[in-house]
Parts: C-alpha cells; sequence; structure tokens
C-alpha cells in the first residue's frame, strides 16, 4: 500500500510529496520506514521533524488528511517493527545491511 506524504522543505519551504509504503496502525494511524536505501535517513523524513505540524496524507481516491507524526523509540519501535518484518521480510533484509536503525514513524490522523 502507497500514501502521498505532503511534507514542507526544510530549506525550501516548498511542499514535497513522496510516494511511501505504508503500514496499518490501528484504525486512524499508518507507519511508514525511514529507510532511504539504506545508507541515510530520506529527505522526506528531515523534511517531517523540522516542520512536523505541517503533514499530511493522501491515500488512493482520498483527500489530504491532516497527521500527527511520531518517530518511535524502544519497545514501541521494537513491537511496530516486528509487525512491518512480518508483513514485509524484505525490508527486514535491508535493515540487516544497514548499519544504522532505520526511523519508524507513527502518522496519526488529527
Amino acid at each position: 500500500d502507497v500514501l502521498i506524504l505532503t511534507t514542507v522543505g526544510r530549506r525550501s519551504g516548498q511542499p514535497r510529496q513522496p510516494p511511501l509504503a505504508w503500514f496499518p496502525d490501528g484504525d486512524d494511524a499508518r507507519l511508514v520506514v525511514a529507510s532511504g536505501g539504506g545508507s541515510q535517513n530520506p529527505d522526506w523524513h528531515a523534511n517531517l521533524m523540522a516542520h512536523p505540524g505541517e503533514v499530511s496524507i493522501e491515500l488512493p481516491g482520498t483527500d489530504a488528511t491532516p497527521v500527527v507524526p511520531q518517530q518511535l523509540e524502544g519497545a514501541d519501535r521494537e513491537q511496530a517493527w516486528q509487525r512491518i518484518a512480518a508483513a514485509q521480510p524484505r525490508i527486514a533484509k535491508y535493515q540487516s545491511k544497514s548499519d544504522r536503525v532505520y526511523p519508524v514513524i507513527r502518522l496519526t490522523s488529527r
């Protein structure tokens, strides 16, 4: 499943809209992983962290929905990661080849 994440560029101030894979997390939340190809966090992650109050998502056939991003840590991240890895084993394989821990972000409808 893919969503369009709308963030504000941290340097440009312009809207940015990357498509991202997402994973369900309850009724009104979704999880996204900032894998960035393994070597570094993607730009969308830095934009999201710089302007967390200006984030929305669009799912196919829906209008933009404002969301609150939360980077998961500790046990919350581990539980979410286990669900993500079970749903998409390929992402766990990518993580195992990287020296960094991929950030997991919960996007909850405002």
